[in-house]
C-alpha cells in the first residue's frame, strides 16, 4: 500500500495503472487482486488507515486526562509523527478524494470529523472547568488546519524537527485558547461553506 501511496501521490491516481502498483509492491496481477478487489479498494485504503491511527492516538491521549496543556501537546506530538511517516497517504487523499464513489467518500469525511470531534470534546470539557476560554467551530477548524496541511511544506530533516515543530503548533493552540485570549467573531457573523470543514470536503 505504501508503494501505491508513493505512486499515486507523484503521478496521480488517473495516471497510475494497477497493473503498475503490482509491478512496484512485487505482486504478479493475479497475486495482487488476491490482497485487494479493486484500484478504488486501494485508494480507500490509502486514505484511511492513518486516519484511524490518527483516532486511535487521540483517544488514548486523550483518556490519560492529563492537563489540558500536556494533553495538547501529546494531542500536536502524535500528529506530527503519524503525518510524518503518513504524508504520501494524506496527499493522495487530499487530492483524489474526489475520485472515491459516494460511500467511500462518505466514509473518508466521517474519519475526519471523527477526529475534530475528539479535539471539540477535549477542549470543550478543559473550557467548561475554566482552563481554555470559549471558541468557535471556526476557530477549531483553523487550528486543526494548520495541522492537516502541514504535510504541504514539512521536509524530511529528521524527528527532532517533527517535534519541534509539533511543539510550536501546541503554543499556538493554547495561546490561542488561553483565558487571556480575545475570541474570534461569533459565527452567526461569518458565512460559512458547510460543505467544508477545515481538512477535507464534506
Amino acid at each position: 500500500m505504501a508503494a501505491a501511496a508513493e505512486l499515486f501521490a507523484e503521478r496521480g491516481y488517473g495516471g497510475v495503472g494497477i497493473a503498475e502498483v503490482g509491478n512496484v509492491a512485487g505482486f504478479g496481477k493475479g497475486a495482487l487482486y488476491h490482497h485487494i478487489r479493486s484500484k478504488e479498494e486501494l485508494l480507500f485504503d490509502i486514505m484511511t488507515v492513518y486516519m484511524f491511527d490518527l483516532i486511535e492516538a487521540a483517544e488514548a491521549i486523550i483518556a490519560q486526562r492529563d492537563s489540558p496543556e500536556d494533553t495538547v501537546v501529546q494531542l500536536s506530538r502524535s500528529f506530527m509523527e503519524i503525518m510524518f511517516s503518513s504524508r504520501a497517504e494524506m496527499t493522495v487523499c487530499f487530492r483524489e478524494v474526489h475520485a472515491l464513489g459516494t460511500d467511500r467518500r462518505r466514509d473518508v469525511i466521517q474519519l475526519h470529523v471523527r477526529y475534530r470531534e475528539l479535539w471539540e470534546r477535549f477542549l470543550d470539557e478543559a473550557v467548561a472547568a475554566g482552563h481554555f476560554r470559549p471558541f468557535s467551530r471556526i476557530e477549531l477548524k483553523a487550528l486543526l488546519g494548520m495541522y492537516f496541511y502541514s504535510f504541504l511544506w514539512v521536509r524530511d530533516d529528521g524527528t527532532d524537527k517533527i517535534q519541534a515543530i509539533a511543539d510550536a503548533f501546541s503554543g499556538i493552540v493554547t495561546t490561542t485558547l488561553s483565558r487571556r485570549a480575545t475570541s474570534a467573531p461569533a459565527e452567526s457573523s461569518i458565512r460559512v461553506d458547510p460543505s467544508q470543514n477545515g481538512q477535507t470536503a464534506r
